[in-house]
């Protein structure tokens, strides 16, 4: 891992994007996030670093990131592609390590808009939730250049978790999230085991077990601008093969 920058300080938020082959990108990514660290400290006087980790990007997304030399920037680099789980829980250790007080999910495909950030922030910064996650499905949120099929896709698959689970969340398996450092300090990332989507719902439902509070915030979605989707069949099934065990699981604790 190469480090931009020195020793890290507390109470700063750290932007994690995992990243595979997203040269296309990148650059616009952080030209975009630039002006939301200025927003952030101006509104909220807290500081904003940003770690990319990259799973071994053929394309060179990593080597692209380390010459723009930015000092707020750190790049990890891992040695293959081992999915979304993992590389998340990579970015997490080191953000609980490096003390940052606030930890940001986000895709590097312009999927996830950065100028929500601010939003997603006020209810945690007013006590209102421990977990703040970017929802598409609920008023005031929307996705773009989604075709019928896609969206009528995700809503199923986020009403079985809704029902299986028995939660309210709306959009469960958005991967565009704020955490505060509490919630991620208690969770045992051992037992984390999704390594696609199906991550985002097992990392809610441990928030949720350990007695923090999630709200859901509305975003607006654009599909990605470039590169190539990492959706397919295996993470799919992995997702909703976890979500009815876990729903079985949680029935069976309540009896």
């Amino acid at each position: 891992m190469k480090k931009v920058e020195g020793v890290m300080s507390p109470n700063k938020v750290l932007i994690i994007v995992p990243t595979y082959n997203e040269s296309e990108t990148i650059e616009r990514l952080i030209a975009r996030i630039l002006p939301m660290r200025a927003r952030i400290s101006s509104e909220f006087n807290i500081g904003t670093d940003l770690l990319l980790v990259d799973d071994g990007s053929p394309d060179g997304t990593a080597q692209i990131v380390e010459e723009l030399k930015y000092p707020w920037i750190t790049v990890m680099k891992r040695k293959e592609k081992s999915g979304l789980g993992p590389s998340y829980i990579a970015g997490f250790q080191y953000g609980l390590d490096s003390r940052y007080q606030y930890l940001v999910e986000m895709d590097a495909d312009l999927s996830h808009q950065p100028e929500a950030l601010i939003e997603m922030f006020r209810p945690i910064l007013a006590g209102e939730a421990d977990l703040t996650i970017g929802t598409r499905w609920m008023p005031g949120g929307s996705v773009v250049n989604w075709p019928l099929g896609r969206q009528l896709i995700s809503r199923a698959g986020t009403s079985y978790a809704r029902i299986i689970l028995r939660i309210q969340l709306r959009d469960i398996t958005s991967g565009y999230r704020v955490f505060k450092n509490e919630v991620l300090s208690s969770i045992d990332f051992a037992k984390i085991s999704s390594k696609g989507y199906g991550f985002q719902i097992e990392m809610a439902l441990a928030t949720l077990k350990n007695g923090f509070r999630i709200k859901e915030v509305p975003i607006t979605f654009v599909e990605r601008e470039g590169g190539v989707s990492k959706m397919n069949r295996a993470i799919v099934f992995e997702a909703l093969w976890k979500v009815t065990i876990w729903g079985i699981q949680r029935v069976l604790i309540r009896r």
